[in-house]
């Protein structure tokens, strides 16, 4: 059973938490391929009762405790290590040595937490009954790094002499919410993020002659305007989703008519049917317009991350652990979704689990005001960590001991 004493724990080595993840943050990495920021994962975890599987496609490590009680059902905790390709204007002492790079989005805090949460599991072994696996994964940061690792059969399933995890769980900190605060929901969490490119194919010619040339640019812009009413129209309001034109580009002079035009941005959905049906609208939209004034539009549509669904029993698990641990108020439901996107979405496809977030505003301070996610001036307040590294290992113990009950 959970005691205050995981919480005590996890805070008597909040001086490692916090000494690998400012190490973590000084020498960033990006993608799939983060060599130096697993070697201190791998060094830091030195000794313990683990034992470790690596894949071909990236540095991601999946370390694997057996309990001491015997078998058991299996949970997987889950933490990203890859930074974001930005400079960091924070100031710290140990801000990022690597120019153009920063921990932005906060990977080495959840590095450095489910660095604690081994540590914590690994000192109360011989009281769990069943398997922990931990996941430290690369290439979050639009990588597919969960993907990968699935595919090179990390977390078990098909093909691997492994069944996949009964449950999984994750923790992302949220710099703009207040300290120490857990937040969660059921159903859609995160929204999924796929690319599209349309390209406008017309017939080039001079501007003072616009009769003799077929102008792709009026046609582009035909098409952001009815992607906005389709959107409106077509989608039902309370399953939302989100269809951005972000860049529009054409021609290279003032007196010339251009060939081509194109327009690229992202869509977000909340649930998978609203996705494929947006996949088929946009081309259906695009190429409709363009043949309607006899031109012709190419669609391509890169899928991103899927939405992030979080199973019931896994959120209702996430509030009463933090309940336990962290006491009355430390636990927030979210009424909505937020249309970022995570690719922990990829494991929540095969295995039942939750996302949660946590606070990590410095307390007392006006949280609404900080800098958030992917700024360059997004800080994290380390005496919140020994929480994260807490509650991974809680949710982790509970699992294992109760199962959904």
């Amino acid at each position: 059973m959970l005691t205050e004493s995981l919480l005590k724990s996890a805070r008597a080595i909040s001086g490692e938490i916090i000494a690998l993840r400012r190490a973590i943050h000084a020498e960033p990495e990006l993608g799939l391929s983060t060599p130096k920021t697993r070697d201190k994962v791998r060094a830091a975890l030195a000794g313990l009762p683990l034992e470790w599987s690596e894949g071909a496609s990236t540095t991601g490590l999946v370390a694997t405790l057996k309990g001491g009680a015997g078998e058991g059902r299996c949970v997987l905790l889950r933490g990203d290590m890859d930074a974001l390709p930005m400079p960091e204007e924070t100031g710290l002492d140990y801000a990022s040595t690597v120019p153009g790079t920063m921990h932005a989005c906060g990977h080495d805090a959840h590095t450095a937490m489910l660095f604690g949460a081994v540590r914590l599991l690994c000192a109360r072994k011989d009281q769990l009954k069943g398997e922990v696996r931990f996941m430290f994964q690369p290439g979050e940061e639009g990588y597919h790094g969960a993907r990968f690792m699935l595919e090179d059969g990390l977390l078990g399933g098909a093909g691997t002499g492994r069944a996949l995890p009964d449950a999984a769980f994750a923790l992302h900190v949220m710099p703009n919410a207040k300290h120490g605060l857990v937040a969660g929901r059921s159903g859609a969490l995160m929204a999924s993020a796929d690319q599209f490119d349309i390209v406008v194919t017309g017939r080039g010619g001079h501007a003072a002659m616009p009769h003799f040339a077929l102008d792709p640019v009026p046609i582009a812009c035909e098409i952001v305007t009815a992607l906005q009413a389709l959107v409106a129209r077509q989608f039902d309001p309370h399953d939302p989703i989100i269809a951005t034109v972000a860049r529009i580009e054409a021609g290279t002079a003032h007196n010339v008519i251009p060939e081509f035009a194109a327009l690229r941005g992202t869509l977000r959905t909340l649930s998978p049917r609203h996705r494929e049906k947006l996949h088929a609208a946009l081309e259906q939209l695009a190429c409709g317009i363009a043949a309607a004034h006899g031109a012709a539009a190419e669609v391509t549509i890169t899928p991103g991350f899927p939405v992030t669904l979080c199973d019931p029993r896994a959120v209702a698990l996430g509030e009463t652990v933090t309940g336990e641990l962290f006491g009355a108020g430390s636990w927030r439901g979210l009424d909505q979704p937020i249309m970022g996107a995570e690719d922990f979405s990829y494991v929540l496809e095969q295995v039942p689990g939750a996302m949660f977030f946590l606070g990590v505003a410095h307390e007392g301070a006006d949280w609404h005001k900080c800098p958030g996610i992917h700024s360059t001036h997004m800080v994290v307040d380390e005496a919140a960590m020994p929480r994260g590294a807490a509650l991974l290992a809680g949710l982790g113990e509970r699992f294992l001991s109760q199962g959904w009950g």
